[in-house]
């Protein structure tokens, strides 16, 4: 620690224009009826996708606990209950995450819209982008590109036919190295391409929308089938970060069930610990999720790309190294 460390990394008058920001997703989400709710960071159950971690805490009295890395769980356990068009903004925890994009800790503005699609959902993650951003940038009307084209024109790949090993093999004529342990792992190596040379070029000069996903990496998506069945998922890029991921959201408990325990047998295969599943959020879609499409958005990274900031430290008061 040095004597500056008691201030924030963000100067005063970025924390200002983030204020202001936020506030005008407020007053969106006000003028269309959504209303904002708030729930719990602590849960018993834990996220099983083996691409994320969550930050365990024992909470005295109560047992293991974890921090949430999303709030989307509790949200979809208020959906079928009733209540309707809904969004939150919500502090959220990812273990291991560190860098210019990324904070242990950091803001998500996450919602849900009843019976929208991925398409109206990109419309509506669209208008609240261009309201937060009014007065700090102009921006154009964003592109919506597929993922197979998407990572076709940028690496060469076909992410629908390719093999693991011609995946690495772009990988590494992009002067990327893959992990030993992602080598027969081709959703892992795809992530690596998007994330390294596929996203990098995205969103620039415009907002870019990338969907349908290869159906191995719906998560909690729905699968639409065709010759190449495809997750209904999306993510929205701006001067080449990723700024949100939204799905049409997958109701059916059965098939959640099986993919949280897919996931587990993924963990266990690269030899990550077991989480607990959330059966709350299970028997909430056996009791009945509303058509509903969702969206997560990184605020930090949304304050980066209104101000043109080289780092996430630079968007929030204070990130994990001043925390």
């Amino acid at each position: 620690m040095n004597a500056a460390d008691w201030r924030p990394a963000a100067s005063l008058t970025t924390l200002r224009t983030r204020a202001r920001m936020l506030a005008a997703a407020r007053e969106y989400f006000s003028d269309e009826g959504v209303i904002e709710v708030d729930t719990a960071l602590l849960s018993r159950a834990a996220v099983t996708d083996i691409h994320l971690e969550s930050v365990p805490a024992t909470v005295a009295g109560v047992g293991p606990m974890y921090l949430h890395t999303s709030p989307e769980y509790a949200m979809k356990r208020l959906l079928a209950a009733g209540i309707g068009d809904c969004y939150q903004v919500s502090h959220v925890f990812r273990d291991g995450e560190r860098g210019a994009q990324h904070n242990p800790e950091f803001t998500l503005i996450e919602w849900y819209r009843l019976g929208f699609d991925v398409s109206a959902l990109m419309d509506d993650v669209e208008a609240l982008v261009a309201r937060v951003l009014e007065g700090l940038r102009p921006l154009a009307r964003a592109e919506r590109t597929t993922y197979r084209e998407a990572v076709r024109g940028a690496s060469g790949v076909d992410p629908m036919t390719a093999t693991a090993a011609e995946i690495a093999t772009a990988l590494r004529a992009h002067g990327v190295d893959a992990p030993p342990t992602a080598l027969d792992d081709g959703d892992a190596l795809l992530d690596l391409l998007v994330s390294t040379v596929v996203g990098p070029r995205l969103g620039a000069p415009r907002p870019s929308f990338i969907h349908d996903y290869p159906a191995s990496q719906a998560a909690l998506a729905r699968i639409r089938p065709g010759d190449f069945p495809v997750a209904e998922r999306f993510e929205l890029y701006l001067d080449g970060i990723e700024l949100a991921n939204g799905f049409h959201e997958l109701g059916d408990a059965v098939e959640q069930r099986r993919r949280f325990e897919a996931d587990l047998a993924h963990r266990a295969a690269v030899g990550k610990p077991p989480r607990p599943v959330d059966e709350r959020l299970l028997a909430a879609l056996s009791h009945g999720l509303p058509d509903c499409a969702g969206v997560a958005l990184g605020f930090d990274r949304l304050v980066m790309a209104a101000l043109g900031l080289d780092s996430i430290d630079q968007a929030m008061p204070f990130a994990v190294d001043r925390a």
